[in-house]
């Protein structure tokens, strides 16, 4: 005999979900009696510090208006400049010595003299200093040359004038009113800059390099021109080269630069086929003045000399001894005329 009940039939997938979100698909109704349910939690709200909506919004609109304002963050503090606290821990070095110039040698030699009227030199040596300083200034068709406020003055060969122009150079910046100079003698063998300006000698460059303990200010001498300061060649060392060349010369440059952020750093060179510490001192600057003596220095002299400086990013040509002009310049008798211009 066979059971004639009828079989259950299982709920659909449609039935079971409506089920279970509490919902009778036939009657649209919910099968759940929602007030038996328990109350949701309340959800934290974590509390930000918001900007006051009448800072953001004009006031007639302040108190209408409901919008969402983004937290106010707190701003970093600023740390101060590395450099301004260098700055200040570090004021400039003053030279312990001082020293008046020789004036009337300067002259009875046909150099730049400081406080006399303007001569052919001096206007000479005014265009040769412009050039200079918009090297390393920068200007707004030219680049700025790094480490532009070095400048090594040098020549191939003895004799061919690069003290000459050293001191020249030195005496015609001293005066720019946005500078001071500090010249410095590094031909160590045959130094020559503190008998040209007429001042007495004293420890200067290799005895400062020799000894890291003595003050620099013992090596440095105060001109009467408040814009120009002498460091002498110094005692004679064995080992020039290897001391010009070390970590040290760098780090004794930026101890004369510190505290004096205007200040034009001239160094007098050893001739370049004669003394290997030029080429040392080439890698300590920006700029290089390479003194050419008219009728006197060789081509191939010139170019070996080159050829040896170019640690130095920047090198420039300088004749000397020029006794004629094809432009017929005459600068400095402008100066001694009479008359309108």
């Amino acid at each position: 005999m066979n059971d004639q009940r009828p079989v259950k039939r299982q709920p659909s997938l449609l039935e079971r979900a409506a089920d279970m979100f509490g919902l009778d698909p036939a009657k649209n109704a919910s099968t759940i009696d929602v007030s038996k349910l328990p109350p949701e939690p309340e959800k934290k709200v974590r509390k930000t510090k918001t900007a006051p909506v009448a800072d953001v919004l004009p006031p007639e609109a302040a108190s209408e208006a409901v919008i969402e304002v983004a937290p106010v963050v707190e701003p970093a503090p600023v740390k101060a400049s590395p450099r301004k606290d260098v700055a200040k821990a570090a004021p400039a070095i003053e030279p312990a010595r001082h020293g008046r110039i020789d004036r009337d040698r300067l002259a009875s030699r046909g150099m730049v003299v400081p406080g006399a009227p303007v001569t052919g030199i001096a206007e000479e040596y005014r265009i040769v200093k412009r050039e200079i300083i918009r090297n390393f200034a920068g200007t707004a068709n030219r680049p700025v040359v790094p480490r532009g406020h070095r400048v090594l003055i040098a020549s191939a060969n003895p004799g061919e004038g690069k003290t000459f122009t050293a001191v020249n150079l030195a005496l015609s910046l001293a005066v720019e009113a946005d500078h001071d100079v500090l010249l410095i003698d590094a031909d160590i063998a045959k130094p020559s800059v503190l008998e040209a300006l007429g001042l007495e000698n004293s420890p200067g460059l290799m005895d400062a390099l020799a000894d890291p303990h003595l003050p620099l200010a013992d090596c440095l001498i105060q001109t009467d021109i408040p814009g120009l300061k002498v460091m002498p060649a110094g005692t004679q060392h064995m080992h020039d080269t290897e001391l010009l060349a070390s970590a040290r010369t760098e780090a004794l440059l930026a101890q004369l630069e510190q505290g004096a952020p205007g200040r034009i750093v001239i160094l007098d060179s050893p001739p370049v086929l004669a003394a290997s510490p030029a080429a040392v001192l080439a890698g300590h600057v920006g700029q290089l003045i390479m003194v050419v003596r008219a009728d006197l220095t060789m081509e191939s002299a010139l170019r070996d000399a080159i050829g040896l400086m170019g640690a130095c990013p920047h090198i420039q040509l300088l004749l000397n001894g020029v006794k004629f002009s094809p432009g017929g310049r005459r600068f400095g008798t402008y100066y001694g005329q009479g008359g309108g211009a």
